[in-house]
């Protein structure tokens, strides 16, 4: 158990990393991440959307359809908390890189 509590640490470190950079394709396997449980992570609807939106911004045509799979699942008070959070990224990388 323990390793796989590694593996997936390993695996949001190395996506947050490319996140934090612009990858669509990392925004996008977070979303997956969130989602699916992928890796012994907990399934987050509103990380997940929050992911997916993002992935969506950077271009990603995957991105746009999981999010709004995964929008009819959750309640507008999710998808709003979901957006709050991905503005709130957006902001947090920008000052960085800045």
């Amino acid at each position: 158990m323990a390793n796989s509590l590694k593996s997936a640490q390993f695996l949001m470190d190395s996506r947050l990393a490319g996140a934090a950079h612009g990858s669509a394709e990392a925004c996008f396997e977070l979303g997956v991440a969130y989602s699916c449980g992928t890796g012994g992570m907990p399934i987050d609807l509103v990380e997940a959307h929050k992911w997916f939106n993002l992935a969506a911004r950077g271009g990603s045509e995957a991105g746009q359809s999981m999010r709004a799979e995964i929008a009819e699942e959750m309640t507008a008070r999710e998808i709003a908390e979901a957006q709050r959070q991905a503005r709130a990224w957006i902001v947090a990388t920008e000052v960085r890189a800045a």
